[in-house]
């Protein structure tokens, strides 16, 4: 089934946006809005949030804005901003005009913060941060009320003037919300929402030294964008009572919902941002868009699709709970979407000379070979044959076990969409014992692939002309991590313990059918009997180069079947 033919499956999320258009709440509006913090590359759990927030407004009829929260100007760059934004347009959504950052809202935000401290619910703390972590309490006893707690309003209105005119040095002074230092929720004990930082910000230079915490232009963001549903992961649930006593407190054009659900955690993979930041710069990785790390980036350049990414933030549904999810179901939406979409040709990564020794020296013909079965519109292309042919290493033994059944000594096997061989004689390297060359007979009358006298063969091989064939490098990618969960550690490890030393291997003397030297990167295929591939943007037309995208063998697709029939 594509994703195009999918309805939409019932979750909670969707249950409250119905039941809030049948009461006419927010007067039948539906805005929900993605709002990254441009301090990273999205990874595959911000494209289930894209998919969420972005599907259910498309869905009712609404909208959805990008909103960036470029609050935090010492981990922020321009080039996260653009990398976000080309990978939302990627996974096919277009936020049109409602392109917004925090940052616009700046000069807003500071007359919120004068007006709660004219209200007398905020104050100016002098407390160290170390101070400040001391006084907060623990779960299990109540903080402790600051000294600077209770100044009044006029003094707390011009040292906050004062902060904001570049006054005081960094970190001597903070803004806090003036709340419960008892509450058993310790986002309620007198959090911080605006501090002194001297960093130039890559929007408004150096107009600011004291920007707002991330809880307090969150809620006043969203809205001032009247935003109807802010839709957010699991670990801002307990950050929802001060999101709403911000609203509570303050006349704001609009009246949000927070709503959480549960993040995406995916086998074999890490989501922390400090991790992949870490993988990137200690050179774990070539770059944040590596096709081994989890960023869409790095899946964009191994070669998913991203009607795949959608069809599996699709599958894997909407939860209040949070759990795991096999990375097999992933990769099986990309087998499906890709088997109906890649041309098929073939490569031959592994090379093994094949000579036919009664095949006219010299002569080329052409073979008729089918772009897609799945495909009745891909037609046929022709693929050149000669006396000289290269085939997988492996689909040779020289003494095979009993059930290998592809080419040995005295054994018949079929080339695709070309003739019988039968290996007459192996040729080795004297010293090492390396079969060098296979010889081969071949039957003219098996054009095609089938014989007029009815007598069948075990094995079909993939293989390329020699003469003819291209050269490529074909890069084969496994999971960055051995480990299932990387993140649960044992004793005096770090998840990079667990980096896979078998994550990339490189294959520089592979053969490719020349049909594909027109490939360009970002192109995909189907290589027969080996997987799917993608070509890489070091790709050149002098020298092509692949990367596996996904093997054909399909995990999830043999565990869905187990489990339908047990």
């Amino acid at each position: 089934m594509s994703i195009n033919e999918y309805t939409p499956a019932p979750n909670f999320i969707r249950s409250i946006i119905a039941e809030d258009l049948r009461t006419n709440k927010n007067d039948g509006r539906v805005i929900t809005r993605f709002p990254p913090e441009p301090n990273g590359y999205l990874h595959i759990g911000h494209a289930k949030s894209i998919c969420l927030n972005f599907g259910l407004a498309a869905e009712n009829k609404g909208r959805c804005h990008l909103r960036f929260d470029d609050t935090n100007p010492t981990k922020e760059d321009v080039e996260y901003t653009e990398s976000i934004q080309r990978d939302v347009k990627w996974l096919g959504f277009d936020w049109g005009e409602h392109l917004y950052y925090a940052s616009d809202y700046f000069e807003q935000l500071y007359q919120y913060a004068v007006e709660l401290i004219k209200a007398g619910k905020a104050y100016v703390c002098d407390l160290t941060p170390d101070e400040v972590r001391a006084y907060r309490g623990t779960l299990t006893e109540p903080g402790k009320e600051s000294p600077y707690r209770n100044r009044s309003v006029e003094e707390n209105l011009d040292l906050f003037a004062r902060m904001r005119a570049g006054e005081f040095p960094d970190g001597s002074r903070v803004l806090r919300a003036k709340i419960d230092m008892a509450s058993p929720n310790l986002n309620m004990r007198d959090p911080v929402i605006y501090r002194i930082l001297r960093v130039p910000h890559h929007r408004t230079g150096d107009k600011w030294c004291i920007y707002p915490m991330y809880d307090f232009a969150h809620p006043l963001s969203d809205a001032i964008e009247e935003i109807t549903h802010s839709i957010c992961t699991l670990e801002f649930e307990d950050h929802r009572p001060l999101y709403d006593w911000f609203l509570d407190q303050l006349e704001t054009p609009g009246r949000p919902q927070q709503i959480e659900f549960a993040r995406l955690n995916l086998t074999y993979t890490v989501m922390s941002k400090r991790k992949l930041l870490q993988l990137v710069k200690e050179g774990h990785v070539t770059g944040w868009d590596d096709p081994r790390m989890p960023t869409i980036a790095g899946f964009r350049r191994r070669g998913y699709t991203p009607e795949a990414i959608r069809d599996f933030c699709e599958r894997i549904g909407v939860a209040k709970s949070n759990s795991t999810v096999d990375i097999a179901l992933l990769e099986h939406c990309l087998r499906e979407d890709l088997n109906k979409r890649a041309p098929r040709v073939m490569a031959v990564l592994r090379p093994l000379k094949v000579v036919i020794d009664n095949y006219p020296a010299g002569q080329v013909e052409e073979l008729e070979a089918v772009n897609n079965p799945e495909d009745p519109q891909a037609g046929t292309r022709k693929i050149p044959f000669s006396k000289v042919i290269y085939i997988e290493r492996d689909d040779f033994m020289e003494d095979p076990p009993k059930k290998f059944y592809r080419l040995a000594p005295g054994r018949e096997v079929r080339l695709r969409y070309g003739y019988f061989i039968k290996c007459t004689e192996v040729v080795k390297d004297e010293k090492t014992g390396e079969v060098l060359e296979v010889h081969c007979t071949y039957d003219p009358a098996t054009r095609g692939g089938s014989a007029p006298d009815g007598r069948k063969v075990k094995a079909t091989l993939h293989w390329v002309s020699a003469e003819e064939s291209l050269e490529a490098e074909v890069r084969l990618y496994d999971h960055l991590f051995n480990r299932e969960n990387p993140d649960d550690v044992e004793e005096g490890k770090t998840f990079l313990d667990y980096l896979n030393p078998n994550s990339l291997e490189v294959l520089t003397s592979c053969r490719i059918e020349p049909s594909l030297a027109t490939a360009r990167p970002g192109d995909k295929f189907q290589f027969e009997r080996l997987g799917y591939f993608c070509v890489d943007p070091d790709s050149t037309p002098e020298k092509l180069v692949f990367n596996r995208s996904v093997s054909l063998r399909d995990t999830w697709a043999k565990i869905a079947q187990q489990q339908t029939e047990g």
